[in-house]
């Protein structure tokens, strides 16, 4: 039987046995913290959200209908329009239209696009193709052109211009098709 002071001493628990402690080492993780993950994952579905939806946006496609003149085009006559064909690289052919512009009014414009429309002998409605007007900068060795807001038409400035056409219609009648500036920006 067990004295009255080795009971005194397991209740007061200063000489009991202690249960042995583990210690659990350590342990070295490898990796980021999932916090971390979780920014990376949501930033990564943010961006592909923000593809998604401005890769649906697409710029206002040119108009297929004949659209009314600007109201600055009267002040821009073109003049001098002759067409002509060269072969291109893959083995089709493009077609130019070249011409010359004048600014006779009071505004400079630093951009226009035109509307030339390609009429047919087989009463169908004429093909309509909408570009931007771009300047000739060098004739020597090869025409060389640039948008217009690369050399703004000052009040008083004249210039040649080219529009080249990867196709036409194969119905077009081959005469000088109808050329209207539809839309210009002024400075």
């Amino acid at each position: 039987m067990a004295s009255m002071s080795e009971t005194a001493q397991n209740a007061t628990g200063s000489s009991a046995p202690k249960p042995p402690s583990f210690a659990e080492p350590a342990q070295e993780r490898s990796g980021l913290p999932p916090a971390v993950w979780g920014v990376a994952a949501l930033i990564v579905v943010v961006v592909v959200a923000i593809l998604a939806f401005t890769g649906r946006k697409k710029g206002p496609t040119a108009p297929t209908t004949l659209q009314p003149p600007d109201a600055y085009a009267a002040s821009l006559p073109l003049t001098n329009l002759a067409m002509s064909e060269a072969d291109n690289l893959s083995g089709g052919k493009m077609t130019y239209l070249d011409g010359h512009i004048q600014n006779t009014g009071g505004s400079t414009i630093t951009s226009a696009t035109v509307q030339v429309v390609f009429a047919n002998d087989v009463a169908m409605p004429p093909a309509i193709q909408t570009v931007p007007l771009t300047l000739v900068r060098t004739t020597q060795p090869y025409i060389d052109t640039e948008p217009m807001s690369a050399e703004p038409l000052k009040p008083g400035d004249a210039h040649d211009f080219r529009l080249p056409f990867e196709a036409v219609p194969a119905n077009w009648n081959q005469q000088m098709p109808e050329v209207r500036i539809i839309q210009t920006q002024q400075k």
